[in-house]
């Protein structure tokens, strides 16, 4: 008796936190919703840290598009980068009428009970899945989720759309029927390889550990792993990254359009790594940025996301 009152105790607990408030950079509560409330595939615990969520961010119904896309902020797959890559990003998009949903994915850590791959990609997969399957109560089309990600995060992104699924028609978890395929991948300095020699060390350390098999890295270096079916991509790099070479971008856009899939490729010369949105935003580390030319990524990002028809009827080409 005593079992069973503490996990009803435990599954209440945990389906108040997946309807939960969480306050965001503007001040204003938005709604958490937990990937698997109760409990992630290969979850080592019970704390924040072994729970994926979505924060929830819906534009105006005034202008909402019936587009949405799942952040993935950066860190190295160590911590995450929730407020300059998660939250802000996420006010901008709703700006454009499009819903966000920034992911709090697991984590590496050289401790115990830090995760390793798939739990990642298994998160990224679940967000996805989770916005198609609540699209109507969020006004948005299931036909039109896309994901974004910076640095690791976008790593984790093409990661997403070069790895998934059409869902399993048989599961008694209506949210895993459903594809894991992305409609879009908006990928700004994102980590793309894992076996070049210009990868980033630390992320391919706390996503795969220091001795991984040599087809994990292969299948896991996203510019192999393309084909005609991967979803189109918008790029964003500077010339001067130093931590994630430019070259994880312009390999994934050649591979990109070797396959015939539609992407968008803008090279900074100057920028270095992990500006964000260089919109001169202050974040609670402090850090601010401000550049018009490479704060320019967003506006050519919106003009991308039209011109596809993601946020609406798409525009026909020029004659």
């Amino acid at each position: 008796m005593r079992t069973l009152l503490f996990t009803l105790f435990f599954l209440a607990a945990g389906w108040a936190h997946a309807q939960k408030a969480s306050p965001t950079t503007t001040g204003t509560p938005h709604q958490e919703v937990m990937l698997w409330p109760d409990g992630a595939p290969g979850a080592k615990g019970y704390e924040a840290k072994d729970q994926p969520n979505l924060t929830v961010f819906l534009p105006p119904a005034d202008r909402a598009t019936g587009a949405a896309v799942v952040v993935c902020p950066g860190g190295g797959y160590h911590h995450l980068a929730m407020e300059k890559e998660g939250f802000h990003v996420a006010e901008w998009l709703n700006s454009l009428g499009v819903a966000a949903f920034v992911l709090k994915y697991r984590l590496g850590s050289d401790e115990a009970g830090g995760y390793r791959h798939p739990a990642m990609l298994q998160d990224a997969q679940r967000a996805i899945r989770t916005v198609r399957r609540r699209a109507k109560e969020y006004s948005i089309d299931p036909k039109r989720v896309g994901i974004m990600g910076f640095s690791a995060g976008g790593h984790l992104a093409a990661t997403a759309g070069t790895h998934y699924d059409a869902g399993n028609a048989d599961a008694k978890d209506r949210i895993e029927r459903l594809s894991s395929r992305p409609d879009f991948m908006v990928l700004i300095y994102p980590v793309i390889t894992l076996e070049q020699s210009f990868t980033h060390a630390g992320s391919r350390h706390y996503l795969l550990g220091d001795h991984p098999e040599a087809s994990l890295v292969h299948s896991l270096s996203n510019e192999t792993q393309v084909d005609s079916l991967t979803p189109p991509a918008f790029l964003v790099h500077a010339n001067d990254d130093q931590s994630v070479p430019p070259q994880n971008s312009v390999y994934f856009y050649l591979a990109l359009k070797e396959a015939g899939v539609s992407a968008e490729l803008h090279l900074y010369d100057h920028g270095g790594h992990g500006f964000g949105m260089a919109d001169g935003a202050s974040y609670s580390t402090g850090q601010t940025l401000n550049d018009p030319m490479l704060h320019s990524w967003t506006r050519r990002c919106a003009d991308w996301l039209q011109h596809q028809g993601w946020l609406g009827e798409k525009k026909s080409q020029p004659k």
